[in-house]
């Protein structure tokens, strides 16, 4: 028995026609494919603020998303917390777009709170699910002042969280403060480029 078209879409990636223009967006702000030590530091806050193992600033192409900002347990750590796992799942700096659930963020233009991934028939198929264990998924979009979505925050966990309020308000709280960030090394580029011109 097939499953019908409407039920397949629900666990594919949403289409994303600002991935082009944000690519170029991204690179006129020189943010690349190059992890970032602040943002490293800032996603080390955001596990510390949510308990979650996992956290990241990630930007999004339109082929794969790239975490300038990583923390993530040393390889023994996450594989005492995934209950049976043989070796920690290893997670790099660089996803398929296809992965995850950032590129919902991207595209919704809004923070995504899943407690339980697997409550969502639209994200319990995901490829992470089975491929590193995530259960649960907090993010915000980094949103620029034009409009313009760059990326998100997010944190994920093998196991599943009561994120609630207090969670929303913090994800949405370091998506303000990683914008803030970039609104400053935008506006040194600035002054750097009318000092030279």
């Amino acid at each position: 028995m097939s499953m019908p078209e409407s039920e397949f879409r629900l666990t594919i990636t949403p289409d994303d026609p600002g991935a082009t223009e944000r690519a170029k967006r991204l690179r006129d702000l020189g943010i690349g494919n190059l992890p970032d030590p602040e943002f490293d530091e800032l996603a080390h806050e955001l596990t510390e603020l949510t308990g979650a193992p996992y956290a990241m600033v990630n930007f999004i192409d339109e082929e794969h998303q790239y975490f300038a900002g990583l923390a993530a347990p040393t390889p023994d750590a996450a594989s005492q917390a995934i209950a049976g796992a043989s070796e920690a799942p290893e997670v790099g700096r660089e996803m398929d777009r296809d992965h995850g659930y950032c590129p919902h963020v991207v595209v919704r233009g809004k923070a995504l709170v899943l407690g339980d991934v697997c409550d969502y028939p639209r994200f319990a198929g995901n490829p992470v699910v089975d491929k590193i264990g995530i259960r649960s998924y907090l993010g915000a979009p980094l949103i620029d002042d034009e409009g313009n979505t760059l990326g998100t925050v997010c944190v994920v966990d093998t196991e599943t969280h009561d994120w609630g309020r207090p969670g929303l308000e913090i994800i949405k709280g370091m998506a303000a403060k990683v914008m803030d960030r970039i609104r400053e090394r935008n506006a040194g580029i600035q002054s750097g480029n009318s000092l030279q011109g």
